[in-house]
């Protein structure tokens, strides 16, 4: 029998975006994420369309990342919420992005992260995790987000 115990945090992150879903949801897509998201790099494993749509999969391989990252479009409403299954040999990760409609052309998203460690390793990273970085980070991609949809280019957040 495993003894192992998982660990697990979840993070919950709300901001207003500067458009209406319509115009937001589009841009939450691996392909989409190089206009507005710096930086962004990703290679499309599998999509029909070449952009986000259900059971689309991705991976990624940030430097901030445990380890590199598979991401599979998990659940997908058009202009209302996609979720990802993000893992490696060492976490998992169910990030969920609601979008709600103010109807005064704004948004609000909800960005949802539950981590769940594998190992030994991936419990270690969770420990290690705080809230503040995600908030942080989630706050940034808004900023970016935002910025890409009020002037129609990237925020240039490094050189």
């Amino acid at each position: 029998m495993n003894k192992f115990s998982a660990r697990r945090t979840t993070n919950k992150y709300e901001q207003k975006l500067n458009a209406s879903p319509k115009e937001v949801f589009p841009l939450l897509c691996p392909t989409m994420e190089y206009k507005w998201i710096q930086p962004w790099k990703c290679d499309m494993m599998y999509s029909e369309s070449g952009y986000a749509e259900d059971n689309c999969v991705f991976k990624t391989d940030f430097p901030g990342d445990l380890e590199p990252e598979t991401w599979i479009v998990s659940q997908y409403q058009k202009n209302k919420t996609i979720q990802f299954i993000r893992f490696n040999n060492s976490i998992v990760i169910r990030q969920n992005i609601f979008l709600i409609d103010n109807e005064d052309n704004t948004t609000t998203a909800i960005w949802e992260q539950i981590m769940t460690g594998l190992n030994d390793d991936g419990n270690k990273f969770i420990e290690q995790f705080k809230d503040e970085v995600y908030f942080e980070e989630v706050s940034t991609l808004g900023q970016m987000l935002n910025y890409y949809l009020d002037k129609g280019e990237m925020l240039k957040i490094m050189d």
